[in-house]
Formats: structure tokens, sequence, C-alpha cells
């Protein structure tokens, strides 16, 4: 007798963690706090996760507490608000149907994939767990393996806290997630780079599994010449070099009003000196680049050009300084696709409607950002271009609102999660419709004769 393939042990643990689903274990709402209860459990204790992450990537104890910090969040506010997301929504049924009641109740999805990144690997792999779980999912994690550490502490702690039928990780490459995808799941939620977005999407295609699709892009962010320019600076040198510039929403170029660009780029690097020292290689507080393969295609932006301050590389370190960059033109090579890493390109703001203009002429970013006091640069800038998200006179932060929908639109991605919008995300919204037994109108029954004249008042 042969043992069973792969794919075919693949399929029968995903058709046992679906069970539950589908025998309605996993629909009241005791059941989902307790899953939730033990997930908040195995982020203990965090000082395990800083250790990994500053392993794999070399992220300073603070910026690695955001990803347990936001994890959290999310976990509180599941735990507050999911008795009434879960209660029917009544809906008033027209009066020809009457008498009715009518309703929308959230149904679990059942059993569903959640790829992970390398550059919040435990954040943007436990926050998509946590709406799926409060929907009333189970779920197949796949950790990036460019984060080893932090992938095999999460394997262990989920395996010591929650049920292997409830929540399982699988470990492994690419080909792990080639396997997993070939398998039939009920929805598949990817966080990661557009390239293999689009080979996540024809492969569930195949399947019919809905997916949601958490990309990136090239993020904007303006400086109007009203703009407070030192607290620009600030707030986007801290946005663009966290985590060494290794984040999806960071600012990835800058337009600046020619009346504070030397103000905005003198406060620019004076705020990189304040955060990081003369030598921010000696800094505890500045990543790393995940991997050799990224270090090298950012070292091949930065080759052979000249840069206002910053461009000095490690690759023994896999270092690169934070960078700023002078920009003249849209077709410069810095400006064809994301960067994610710490370059900033600086490019002249013409104005507001050349702005849009540019803008609009690219893929919809993940989000767009904005100095200024103005409310008509606002209002131009929210009604005249499509992203994910917009965060006016700050960066990143609209990212760690849980209430607030996190997602892109277009090539940044699709579907949104956080708070309710996860919720509704990893959900079916049921339709129902109930009507009494005890009598029945002939109106709609052949055959019609002269009906139509008093349908059409009926249902004008």
């Amino acid at each position: 007798m042969h043992p069973p393939s792969p794919s075919a042990s693949l399929a029968a643990k995903i058709a046992r963690q679906r069970r539950p689903v589908t025998h309605g274990h996993t629909r009241p709402l005791a059941w989902r706090l307790e899953q939730l209860g033990r997930l908040e459990k195995a982020l203990q204790p965090e000082e395990g996760f800083l250790e990994a992450l500053a392993e794999d990537l070399r992220k300073p104890p603070v910026e690695a507490y955001y990803e347990i910090a936001g994890v959290r969040q999310e976990l509180k506010l599941f735990q507050r608000q999911l008795r009434y997301w879960l209660r029917p929504e009544r809906v008033t049924a027209p009066l020809i149907m009457q008498p009715a009641q009518a309703w929308v109740v959230a149904d679990p999805l059942g059993c569903v994939l959640i790829i992970g990144p390398w550059n919040y690997p435990l954040m943007l792999l436990l926050s998509p767990l946590v709406a799926a779980l409060g929907a009333g999912n189970t779920a197949v994690l796949k950790p990036s393996e460019h984060a080893p550490r932090t992938g095999e502490l999460l394997a262990a702690r989920l395996r010591q806290h929650m049920d292997d039928d409830v929540v399982s990780v699988a470990m492994g490459g690419p080909e792990t997630a080639q396997a997993l995808l070939r398998q039939r799941f009920d929805h598949v939620f990817f966080t990661g780079g557009n390239r293999i977005g689009r080979l996540v999407m024809e492969q569930a295609a195949r399947t019919l599994t809905p997916v949601t699709l958490e990309l990136g892009g090239k993020n904007p962010c303006l400086v109007a010449e009203d703009a407070n320019a030192p607290l620009a600076a600030r707030r986007i040198a801290w946005g663009r070099f966290l985590n060494a510039g290794q984040t999806c929403i960071a600012p990835d170029y800058v337009l600046v009003a020619p009346a504070v660009r030397d103000a905005f780029l003198t406060a620019l690097q004076q705020a990189i000196l304040d955060f990081y020292g003369k030598d921010p290689q000696l800094s505890p507080d500045f990543g790393r680049i995940v991997n050799d393969n990224q270090f090298q295609r950012l070292a091949a932006m930065l080759r052979e050009r000249s840069v206002l301050w910053g461009g000095h590389m490690d690759p023994a370190e896999r270092y690169i300084a934070p960078t700023v960059a002078a920009v003249k033109h849209w077709d410069d090579p810095l400006m064809e696709e994301e960067i994610f890493g710490p370059i900033l390109p600086v490019l002249p703001l013409a104005g507001l409607e050349e702005a849009v203009d540019a803008i609009n002429s690219r893929p919809q970013p993940l989000a767009v950002y904005l100095f200024s006091g103005r409310r008509t640069w606002r209002d131009r800038l929210l009604t005249g271009t499509r992203s994910g998200t917009v965060c006016l006179n700050d960066v990143i932060l609209q990212a760690g609102i849980p209430r607030l929908p996190f997602g892109g639109v277009g090539e940044s991605g699709m579907g949104a999660y956080h708070g309710r919008a996860g919720f509704l995300r990893f959900s079916h919204q049921r339709s129902v419709l109930q009507r009494p037994q005890a009598f029945d109108v002939p109106w709609r029954y052949p055959p019609y004769g002269n009906r139509l004249g008093w349908m059409k008042r009926l249902l004008r």
C-alpha cells in the first residue's frame, strides 16, 4: 500500500480544517472569542519575537514591538465589537412582498489561506488571522521563508496554544506556497509584491477561489509651499527609513514646492542625523536589507548615481545608508518601480494639477500623502486621485487605526481589512427572506390576464 501523496495529504488536512466550519462549531461567539484569547496568549512572552525580528531583519526593539502592538490592537477591537458585528442586519422588504422578514447574516467562509510577507512577518500574518478567526473561519498560515526565525517561533507558539485543526502553519519556500495554492481554499489572503500577487491570483482563479491582495506601489508625498517644512521632513524621514525603507505604505518619493525646497532638504538631512547619528551603520535604530537579492536590486539603483547625501553601502552587512537623491524628471530610473528600501527621491512640485496628472498617469498607489493646510489642495487630491489610503500632514499612521479599512486599489491590491472591514472580508453576507405559510396572494401566478397596468402602479 502506497503512502498518500503530499498533495493528497494536504487536501485531507484542509478538509479536516474545513470540517469545524461546515459542522457549525465555529459559529458561536464563545468559540470565536476563545480562539482570539488563545492567539493573544501565543504572543507571550514578547521577548522571543523581539529577538527573532532582530535576527531576521535587525529590527530595533521599538520597531519590532510595533508589530506586536498592531496585532494586539486588532485583537482588542474584535474582542470588544464582535458581538455587535455578529448581529443579523434587518432589511425592510417591499410592500408587495409583505408580510415578510428579511435580514443579512455574516457566515464564515471556511478554511482560508494566509500568505505573509517578510518585511513585517508577524503583524502582516497575524492581523488577517485575527479577522479570519473572528469571522468564524479556520486558517492555514504560510510565513515568509525570508524571515525564518520569526516563522519558526510563531509556528511553535501556535502549536502550543491553538488546535491544529483551527490554525496550522506551513513552513517552506516557494514550492510550499505553490503546493498550497493548488488546493481549494475558501479564500486566499496574500500580502507581498505585485509580481507574486499576480501569480497568486492566477493560481487561485483555477479553483475559483476569491482573493485579497495587499500589495504596494510608488506612494507619492506632496509638500506644498504652505507646509511646515521641518515637521514634514521629520515625519517623512521617519516613514521612509522605518524598517530600512522596507514598508509597503512608506512614502516612495517626495514632490516639494520650490518655495520650501531648501528648508525641507536642510531639515531632512538634520532629521536623519538626529535619528541615526553621523554614521547610521553604527546606529542600533537602523535596520538592514532582508537578503542579498534585495540588496543587489537596491544597489543597482544607486550605481553611478549622484546623491544629495547617503549612498554608502556595505554588502557584508546588507547595509544601505539612508539616502536622498535629487530627481529632475519622471522618467528617471528611480521612478520606474517601488523602491522598497532606504532611498528617497525628491522631485520639484510644479503645481497641484501637474502633480495630480503625474499621479494619475501611474498605477494607483497604496497611499497618497500631502503636507499642506489648504483645504483646496486636500479636496483636489481626494477627488482627483485614486489610492488605497490617504494621510494628511503625516505618513503611515493611517495603517495603525484598527477601525480604518486598509487595502489597495488597482495595482496596489484588492480588498481591505482591519476591524469590521476584516470581519466582512472573511465573511459571506448571506441574504435571508422568510414569509408566512398561513395565506397566499395569487397575483403573481399565471394566468396574468390584465394585471400589467395594476402591476405598474403597484411597483412604481
